[in-house]
């Protein structure tokens, strides 16, 4: 049987989402808390691969059982042994074939910035001093994005994937004070992408790029013609979106 979990974490504490050789990941604890409840070691796939540092204001995973689960006492348990930092909203049955990768049809992201110094904000928003930045052009420059679907660019070098192409839905900056929230969405993300559109915005925010240059940039298919990856605690992957279809039918 296949349980989708529904999660978020800070993820200030763990090196990324994906398990590491020698330092600790959200999955790596999520597999042990999971494996002490059940009594068997236990695999959960994840929606996508945050790095250090990046959190997730909701992410899913999946794991198989061979018995049925009282899906709310799960929850109780889990959010009992997992640390502070991780909070499980939901655990729900699904066909045995959805998969919490391969399944999603879209994912959100925001980048958090914030312009004055804030103590409650050092490892949750990316603090720019004495920056001055046109938010007008910013948003020009991310409506663009939508025009285009390869985004080699964007993407870290040496990734191993077999297409560049992105289908982005939404891009747009908004100001609330000295808080500015990038907000993103596409049916998926290369490597390093969002921080690195991020970094790129910014230049034609603070007049180092024109609008206009963000078509030569994507066109280039390179990755140094973009600008640089902004800090990743910056950073949220806030949703990924399913179809209806993969939740298990009770009625079959």
């Amino acid at each position: 049987m296949r349980y989708f979990i529904e999660l978020s974490y800070n993820g200030t504490p763990y090196h990324g989402w994906q398990i590491q050789p020698n330092a600790i990941s959200v999955q790596e604890v999520i597999e042990k808390a999971l494996g002490t409840l059940l009594r068997t070691t236990m695999t959960i796939v994840g929606a996508g691969r945050t790095d250090t540092g990046v959190h997730a204001k909701q992410i899913m995973a999946h794991f198989d059982v061979a018995q049925e689960l009282d899906e709310a006492q799960m929850r109780y348990k889990l959010n009992s042994i997992l640390p502070p930092a991780i909070a499980i909203h939901k655990v729900y049955r699904v066909q045995d074939e959805a998969h919490a990768r391969f399944d999603a049809t879209s994912r959100a992201y925001e980048y958090h910035i914030t312009l004055a110094k804030n103590p409650f904000l050092t490892e949750s928003a990316y603090y720019m001093k004495r920056a001055s930045l046109d938010i007008s052009k910013m948003n020009e420059a991310a409506k663009l994005l939508l025009n285009y679907t390869n985004f080699k660019c964007f993407s870290k070098s040496k990734t191993d994937v077999k297409t560049y192409n992105c289908t982005i839905t939404e891009a747009y900056w908004e100001q609330r004070g000295d808080h500015l929230v990038f907000t993103i969405a596409a049916n998926r993300f290369l490597r390093n992408m969002v921080r690195a559109v991020v970094g790129t915005l910014l230049e034609v925010g603070q007049g180092k790029m024109a609008v206009e240059e963000i078509h030569e940039v994507i066109k280039s298919e390179d990755r140094g013609k973009a600008g640089c990856s902004v800090p990743a605690h910056g950073l949220y992957l806030i949703k990924v979106d399913y179809p209806q279809s993969i939740r298990y039918n009770i009625n079959g």
